[in-house]
């Protein structure tokens, strides 16, 4: 098998193999397992990929994942919430699918733009190549040099992490024309890799209608037939439902897939994300696998590990108080727009013994005289990050409420730049004062577009993005709560507070209590006199993490509690 991973471009004679194997890449050093869709989309196979990865990591294997996207774009920057969920924002800059996030939330590690291919990346990466005489000659095809391509990639990011398992998510389900190179790509790598060194995971679902009343699994059967066909020999079924999965259901789906009766597990609905690694325990699955990929002997685990996720894990599950947070946004409708928002409230409500609850005000046309009637029996607001106009009047109403009625608010880039447009008006007395983003004709543009963004006209990769440091003015809340005064955080914007109404504002009250260091970008703001009012042109919901809540984040729910 050595001899088909070799490239053979650079010989004289013709052949089909296409493999550009990473120099030092040795097979078996790194095991890999793919975990691809059948019947739908949307069911959860970067949480399942994340949560087996987890329990991975607490044996004391070193675990990474990456995601597949067939999408053309480049990346999900330009992405609208409403088709795809958050647009996730990676340190090094990188905008990518919200299932990165996951992963970095359950495994605690930062990843890069290496885990990350869509299409378009890949497409991007195949005619600069061949524009180059990289593929010598060769008609460039789906296969070999597609999926050549594709296993490149992830060959680069096993011998780039060094990772003992690199997990594999293959977006969407095996029924997407966009995805069929991918799945092809890891049938391919499956036979170059050997039986022994690939794991092959289905995630399937399971329907169950309520005027049945049963459990039906023809669907599943169906998306793995599919999968089948197209060379895939699934050795683990995950079985998607809204309950838990009958043992006559799995006995079908493990008879129709040639899979073994223990490696088909439910995974079914959870009061949290974060039990699912438990679920996953105790079906086994993970020794199951371990054994598999011959992985036995590097097991070593971590107690100390163990101890603090089973520690949090406790902590989800025991009885807690309840508050009540309002989201205030345009894209209410799709909870998956605020992923990370609602996991970083979750950490930080779990970590305060509080329960938080969520309710979703859509700002679209929420009129002042609206808000105090839709904010009713709410302790606490945010206000997320946006893009465009509409809605934003309605948020403006929402913070002056937060402000005057002294309900702890937090806002989120957006909500930093519309919380200094309502200070600018109601306090400072700049009538019709606004952002440049929403009305270029201002007469008081106390927030305008970054000046380095100025000359950049296209959607696609003109903004603030990815990790920068900022520098804390000792003495505030921010300080406080960071318990320093230099941090890292990530950004995504374009827009930012107008340094000449700096001293305006801050004359009339408003302290920024975090900015750009050198620089006059201001990146956090907060009132005095007031139970929690921070505005943060960042996003500290990308840094959150189950066992490390963001600082911010707990500030605020912390906030909430002390008010009630």
């Amino acid at each position: 098998m050595n001899n088909v991973l070799n490239e053979v471009s650079h010989k004289t004679e013709e052949h089909e193999f296409y493999n550009p194997i990473p120099e030092g890449y040795r097979i078996g050093n790194t095991k890999f397992i793919i975990v691809s869709g059948t019947v739908m989309s949307g069911l959860g196979k970067g949480i399942f990929a994340a949560s087996l990865a987890k329990l991975f990591q607490l044996k004391g294997l070193s675990v990474t994942c990456m995601k597949f996207d067939g999408y053309l774009n480049q990346d999900a920057g330009t992405l609208n919430p409403f088709r795809h969920g958050e647009v996730f924002v990676l340190d090094d800059g990188t905008e990518s699918d919200m299932d990165l996030g996951t992963y970095e939330r359950f495994l605690n590690q930062n990843i890069t733009k290496n885990n990350y291919l869509t299409g378009g990346k890949l497409f991007h990466k195949i005619l600069s190549r061949e524009r180059k005489g990289n593929y010598l000659g060769r008609d460039v095809q789906f296969i070999p040099h597609v999926t050549g391509e594709i296993k490149r990639f992830v060959r680069d990011l096993a011998l780039s992490s060094e990772a003992d398992v690199v997990f594999v998510e293959i977006g969407g389900t095996v029924g997407d024309i966009e995805n069929n190179y991918f799945i092809e790509a890891m049938r391919e790598l499956t036979y170059e890799e050997g039986r022994s060194n690939v794991c092959q995971v289905a995630l399937t679902y399971v329907l169950s209608p309520k005027f049945l009343g049963e459990q039906k699994s023809k669907a599943a059967q169906l998306g793995l037939r599919t999968l089948m066909a197209r060379g895939i020999q699934p050795d683990v079924i995950a079985c998607r439902c809204d309950s838990l999965v009958s043992e006559k259901i799995r006995e079908k789906i493990s008879l129709s897939a040639n899979v073994p009766f223990e490696r088909v597990v439910s995974v079914h609905d959870s009061p949290s994300i974060y039990l699912i690694p438990d679920l996953l325990e105790k079906s086994r699955i993970d020794e199951q696998i371990v054994d598999l990929l011959g992985l036995r002997h590097k097991v070593k685990n971590d107690y100390v590990a163990r101890d603090e996720w089973d520690k949090y894990v406790q902590k989800i599950l025991a009885p807690k108080k309840e508050i009540t947070v309002a989201i205030t946004g345009k894209y209410t409708s799709l909870r998956d727009s605020y992923a990370s928002i609602l996991k970083s409230l979750e950490h930080a409500g779990t970590h305060n013994g509080v329960h938080v609850k969520v309710t979703w005000v859509d700002t679209t046309e929420l009129s002042e005289n609206e808000v105090a009637q839709k904010l009713q029996g709410v302790q606490g607001i945010i206000v997320p990050g946006a893009f465009g106009s509409r809605g934003s009047e309605g948020k403006i109403n929402c913070i002056k409420y937060a402000r005057e009625q002294k309900l702890p608010y937090l806002g989120l880039c957006y909500g930093f730049q519309m919380a200094v447009v309502e200070y600018a008006r109601n306090v400072c007395g700049l009538t019709n004062a606004n952002s440049t983003e929403i009305d270029k004709e201002t007469p008081h543009p106390v927030i305008d577009i970054l000046p380095e963004q100025k000359e950049i006209h296209s959607l696609g990769g003109n903004m603030r993005l990815g990790g920068h440091d900022v520098e804390i003015k000792a003495d505030t809340k921010a300080a406080g709560l960071y318990g320093s005064l230099s941090v890292r955080e990530r950004f995504r914007h374009r827009w930012e507070c107008n340094p000449s109404y700096l001293e305006l504002l801050e004359s009339n009250g408003l302290i920024f209590s975090g900015k750009a260091p050198g620089r006059e970008i201001m990146q956090i703001l907060e009132l005095k006199n007031h139970p929690f009012f921070v505005g943060t042109q960042m996003h500290p919901e990308y840094l959150s993490k189950p066992l490390k809540p963001h600082p911010l984040y707990l500030g605020f729910v912390r906030g909430i509690i002390d008010q009630n």
